[in-house]
C-alpha cells in the first residue's frame, strides 16, 4: 500500500460522516481496482545471456533500469542450462518478479512456433489488471514481427526497444494493423495437416461414431447392428462420400471377429493387370517385378474381414475368380503353387447401381447375389434431414481433437445459413474438406460466411434438359422452341454447306423458301 492510499484509507477511517466514510472507502476501492500492474514481457536474447560474463547490461536489464514495472515475464527458446545462470545473476541486480517460460522451437525464425508460443504467452499475461509492455530488441527478426502484430490487434501493448547507441526508448509503430491474418495452417506440422486432410474413418469406429437425427439413417444404424452380428456378407451403396467404410469398420467392430484384422482396399485403384495378384497374392517370379512371394488381401484378412470398396468397378474376369473364391473359400496365388483355405467377412460397397449393372450384362448376377446378402443403401447428405448441422459442428469438434490450433473454432450463424443452402454433391466428405479449408484459412476464432465460400469449390450450375422443365414455376416456350430450332437450323446449314435446298430437306421443311422463313423468323443469318 502507497502513502497516498494509506492516507485515503486513514481519512474515510476518520470521517464523522457515515455517508462521507463510505464515499471515501468506496473511491479508495475503485482507486485500488483501476490500478493495473505494469507487466514487461520480452524473449530472452544472445546479447541478455552475454551480460552475465560481463557483456554489458543487455537489453532487457537496460529497460528494468529505466522503466519501472511490477513485474517481468520472459520467454526462453534457449536451453535451460543457458537461461538459469543469466535468470539468477538478473534477479541480484534488480528487485522484480522475474518468471521465465520454456518453449520448444524447431527454428527461431520458424514463423508459425513463434506465433503460437507468444499468443498463448499473452493470452496468460492479458487481464484487466494487468498493463502490457513488450521489449522488442531481444530475439530475431520473426519474433520481432510476431510481437509487433500480436501487440497490435489481440492484446494491446506498449512497445519498447534498447541499444548500447540510442538507450531505451518508447517505440510508436506508426501503423494500424486492420485485421490479425494468421492463419491456423501456419501453426500445425505438415504431417498433422496430411492426416486432418486424409478424411478416413477412424480404426476403432463404432455405431456411435455415425452421427445422426435423421430416421432414415437411425433406422440404417439399427440394421447394420443387426447384420454385423450375423456375420453375413454386407453390400453398401452410396453415392461417394457417404460414409460407406465408416459403416464397413463399425459393423467389423461390433461383430464377433472384431479381434481380427480389417482390411481394406478401394478395387477401382488396382490396375487391371494387378487385380488377382492384389486379391489372391502371388509367387515370387511370376510376372515381371514379382521379386517375392506375397500375400494377397484375402489371406491378410483371414479370419477377420474384408472391405472391397468401389466393388463395382471390378472387371468381368476378374468377377468369375471372385466367385469361385467365395463359394470354395480357397484362393490360387498368380504364378500356381498349392491352394490356400481363406475365412473371411465380406463387407462390399458401391456408388453403382449394380441391379441396373446385372440388367445391362455388365455385372455377374450370381456374384451380386452373393454378396448382396444383407444391403444397406446410404442416403446422400442433402436427404438426410436435421443432420447438415449436426455434422457440421460434430466434424468441427473431431479436428480441434486433432490439433490445438483449431480447438477455439466456432461456426458463425451467417456461416451455417450458407452450409444449409449448399447442394453437397461430394456429401460428409465434401463438408469436412470445406470446414477444413475454412479453419484453416480463416482470420479468427469464428468461421465466417466469406470463409465458408471461399472453402467452397462453385461448381457450374447443371444446365436442365429441355424437355425437364418444371412447368409449374413457369417457362418460356417461345424461348425454348428458339433454342431447338435455332440449333438444327445452323446444323442443317454447316452439314450442307449453306445448301438452303438441302438444308431444308434434311430438317423436313416444304421447301428453300419454308427455310429462309424459319431463319428470318429465330434471326438466323
Amino acid at each position: 500500500m502507497t502513502r497516498v492510499d494509506r492516507l485515503v484509507y486513514y481519512l474515510a477511517n476518520q470521517s464523522t460522516s457515515l455517508s462521507s466514510l463510505r464515499l471515501c472507502k468506496r473511491r479508495w476501492e475503485i482507486g485500488k481496482l483501476i490500478k493495473k500492474q505494469r507487466v514487461l514481457t520480452s524473449w530472452v536474447g544472445g546479447n541478455d545471456l552475454k551480460a552475465v560474463e560481463g557483456g554489458g547490461a543487455g537489453p532487457i536489464l537496460s529497460t528494468l533500469n529505466a522503466v519501472t514495472f511490477d513485474s517481468v515475464e520472459l520467454l526462453c527458446s534457449y536451453p535451460p542450462e543457458d537461461v538459469e545462470p543469466y535468470l539468477a545473476w538478473l534477479r541480484q541486480q534488480i528487485h522484480v518478479s522475474i518468471s521465465a517460460h520454456y518453449v520448444s522451437l524447431s527454428s527461431p525464425i520458424n514463423l508459425g512456433e513463434i506465433y503460437q508460443a507468444a499468443s498463448q504467452h499473452l493470452k496468460r499475461l492479458n487481464s484487466a489488471s494487468n498493463q502490457l509492455s513488450i521489449l522488442l530488441s531481444p530475439g530475431t527478426p520473426a519474433m520481432q514481427a510476431v510481437w509487433i502484430l500480436l501487440g497490435k490487434t489481440h492484446y494491446p501493448a506498449t512497445f519498447y526497444q534498447s541499444s548500447r547507441e540510442q538507450g531505451v526508448q518508447q517505440v510508436e509503430v506508426p501503423f494500424e494493423i486492420a485485421a490479425e491474418y494468421v492463419p491456423a495452417a501456419n501453426a500445425i506440422s505438415t504431417d498433422k495437416l496430411v492426416q486432418l486432410a486424409g478424411l478416413e474413418a477412424p480404426v476403432d469406429a463404432a455405431f456411435d461414431s455415425i452421427v445422426t437425427q435423421s430416421e432414415r439413417m437411425l433406422a440404417l444404424k439399427a440394421q447394420a447392428q443387426i447384420l454385423a452380428a450375423k456375420q453375413v456378407p454386407v453390400l453398401i451403396y452410396g453415392e461417394t462420400g457417404t460414409g460407406k467404410e465408416l459403416f464397413a469398420r463399425a459393423i467389423h467392430n461390433a461383430g464377433p471377429r472384431s479381434a481380427e484384422s480389417f482390411v481394406a482396399v478401394n478395387c477401382g485403384a488396382i490396375p487391371p493387370e494387378l487385380i488377382d495378384s492384389t486379391l489372391f497374392g502371388h509367387r515370387k517370379g511370376a510376372f515381371t517385378g514379382a521379386y517375392e512371394n506375397r500375400m494377397g488381401v484375402f489371406q491378410q484378412a483371414n479370419g477377420g474381414t474384408l472391405f472391397l470398396d468401389e466393388f463395382g468397378e471390378l472387371t468381368s474376369d476378374a468377377q468369375v475368380r471372385l466367385l469361385r473364391v467365395l463359394q470354395e473359400g480357397v484362393v490360387t496365388p498368380v504364378g500356381g503353387g498349392p491352394e490356400v483355405k481363406v475365412n473371411v467377412r465380406l463387407v462390399t460397397a458401391t456408388h453403382r447401381n449394380l441391379m441396373q449393372a446385372v440388367a445391362e450384362g455388365g455385372f455377374r448376377e450370381d456374384l451380386f447375389y452373393r454378396v448382396a446378402i444383407g444391403v444397406l443403401h446410404l442416403p446422400p447428405l442433402r436427404e438426410r434431414e436435421g443432420d447438415l448441422l449436426l455434422l457440421a459442428d460434430s466434424l468441427l469438434s473431431a479436428m480441434a481433437a486433432g490439433d490445438e490450433s483449431l480447438k477455439s473454432k466456432k461456426i458463425s450463424a451467417e456461416a451455417k445459413n450458407l452450409i444449409l443452402k449448399y447442394p453437397w454433391r461430394g456429401n460428409v466428405r465434401e463438408l469436412q474438406s470445406t470446414l477444413l479449408r475454412a479453419a484453416l484459412w480463416c482470420s479468427g476464432d469464428v468461421i465466417g460466411a466469406m470463409d465458408i465460400e471461399q472453402a467452397m469449390f462453385q461448381l457450374p450450375p447443371e444446365k436442365q434438359g429441355l424437355m425437364s422443365q418444371d412447368v409449374s414455376q413457369g417457362i418460356d416456350l417461345q424461348e425454348i422452341i428458339s433454342e431447338v430450332a435455332g440449333h438444327y437450323l445452323r446444323q442443317a446449314l454447316k452439314i450442307t454447306g449453306k445448301n438452303k435446298t438441302r438444308a431444308a430437306s434434311l430438317l423436313g421443311l416444304k421447301s428453300q423458301q419454308t427455310l429462309s422463313n424459319w431463319m428470318d423468323r429465330y434471326g438466323i443469318e
